[in-house]
Formats: structure tokens, sequence, C-alpha cells
């Protein structure tokens, strides 16, 4: 008597591939289709909403990350220039992959403290391999102070520890390790993340100049006015770098409309806001 020949199983649906929670080297993670986005994808790490990625690499979905974009573009603004960019924190590369596609020749490293988040977002997203976007395990600034000088166009800071940033990457020596790496005109950009009183925002502000003799700060008004917890985007470099009537107006339409302090204005937020340094047990032998 023939056999029946078994049901042939379905093949799982790239969604229930890509779904789900899993273990990394520094806790949970998860995975999970955005309900509100065709095609998107929320990142989550221990709880805390950490990326979205879209299908379109050109579409940010976070407001901080339109912010940033916002700002190298409208101060890079060839895009055929070979940028070399340095992305200290990952998530799942969102910015790295809209710097890919709106500078095609660009070049992206991207540090991630996390071996197994970085694996997983790579083979989940596809992500191009080097050397168009690497991805290098390691603490940020420990893989920041061994880099070359004047090697990268665009630094980006996007690192935390729940919701805020470990402390050593928010220092002057940190900082000056940044202006060191940065090739000349380059430019350092920092998400904040802050409380209402903004306290941690303004040491942030004073700190980076301390350091960058030019500083924008970019934040949606209620932010600034201390009415909110949020994001304020900081960007530093040796050249002037004042909002333009072209970003002002791509602020206003983004998502959250936000506006940009020149340096002036960031000096006289952040007078008398304390200007982080290493702590004595920080410090090399």
């Amino acid at each position: 008597m023939a056999k029946k020949k078994a049901a042939r199983q379905p093949e799982a649906s790239p969604a229930a591939q890509i779904e789900g929670e899993f273990p990394i080297d520094t806790g949970l993670a998860k995975i999970e289709s955005d309900p509100f986005s065709d095609g998107g994808w929320l990142l989550w790490v221990n709880g805390v909403q950490s990326s979205h990625i879209a299908l379109d690499p050109l579409h940010l979905e976070f407001e901080y990350m339109q912010w940033i974009a916002a700002a190298v573009k409208d101060t890079l603004t060839d895009p055929q220039e070979k940028l070399t960019m340095l992305h200290l924190g990952g998530g799942a590369c969102s910015l790295a992959r809209w710097g890919l596609a709106a500078y095609p020749q660009s070049r992206h490293v991207v540090v991630e403290i996390d071996g197994k988040l970085a694996e997983r977002v790579r083979d989940a997203f596809d992500l191009p391999r080097a050397p168009l976007l690497r991805i290098r395990q390691g603490e940020a600034r420990a893989v920041l102070e061994t880099l070359t000088d004047s090697t990268r166009d665009v630094i980006i800071r996007d690192v935390f520890a729940g919701s805020t940033t470990p402390r050593p990457l928010t220092t002057v020596e940190f900082l000056e390790h940044a202006a060191r790496v940065l090739a000349p005109g380059g430019l350092y950009i920092a998400n904040v993340g802050d409380r209402p009183d903004l306290k941690g925002a303004k040491s942030e502000m004073a700190t980076t100049l301390a350091v960058f003799p030019h500083v924008m700060a970019i934040a949606d008004p209620a932010m600034f006015k201390g009415r909110r917890s949020g994001n304020v985007i900081l960007v530093g470099s040796e050249r002037p770098i004042e909002p333009s009537a072209a970003l002002s107006r791509e602020l206003l339409g983004s998502g959250v409309p936000a506006q940009a302090w020149d340096t002036e204005r960031v000096r006289a937020f952040s007078a008398g806001a304390e200007i982080q340094r290493d702590a004595p047990a920080e410090l090399p032998l």
C-alpha cells in the first residue's frame, strides 16, 4: 500500500521570520511590525523603544532622526560627497541606511556594544555589507579613542542605557576625541534625552561649547520650554553652522515641528551649567 505523502508545510512569512523576542548580550530585544506604517518595523531593547526601520531608507519615522538628517543635509549639501560617517550606537542602523541612500558614495561604520543585537538586526533587515556599512562591536568611547585623526566627516552619538546616555560619552575628554577624529569642518551630532528641567541638556550644551566653537541645538518648542521630556539634538563643529532658512522650513515641516538655535542662543541658554569632565577614576593611569 502506497504511503500517503505528508502535506507540505507552508513557509513562514517574512514577518514571522523577523518578529518576536530574542536574547541579546545586554538583555532582551524584540522586533515587531509597526501597525501605523506599511512595511515598518520597531525595535525594542530591554523594554525601551530603540529604533524604527522602514522599507524606504530615506524615510525616518522618529522625529529626532528627521532632525539629524535635516542638519546633515543643510551643512553637507552635495549628495555625491564621499562622506565617512561614524555612528556611535547602532540600534537598527536606520541613520546609516539613510546616509547611504542620501549620499550613495558615503561609507559608514556603526559601533554597537551588543554583538548579538547587531547580528540579529543585520540578518533581519538585510543591511548593506562592508565597505558600505560596517558594524563594529565594542564600547563607543573605547572604539572612538582608537580611531585615526581627521578620518570622519560626521560622528553621530546616539547611545543610551535605558533613557540616559552613559556619562563617559558626555564629557569634555570624550568630545576632544570626537574633535580629533573629525575631518576639518566635520560635524559632531549628539542625541540628548532629558527631562523637563533640561539640566542634562544644558550641561551637554555647555560641555559641547567647551570643545566646539560653534554649536547648534534642535528641538520642538515644548521641549525647549521645559514642558515635556524628550530629545534635543546638538550639532558641534569648528566651522560656523548657523541655521539656514531652508533648515528652518524643513524642521517646521517635520512630523513634530522643531526649531534650531544658533551658537549664541545655545550659549545663553546653557550659561552657568556644569561642564562635564571625566572623574579621576575614569582617567588612564
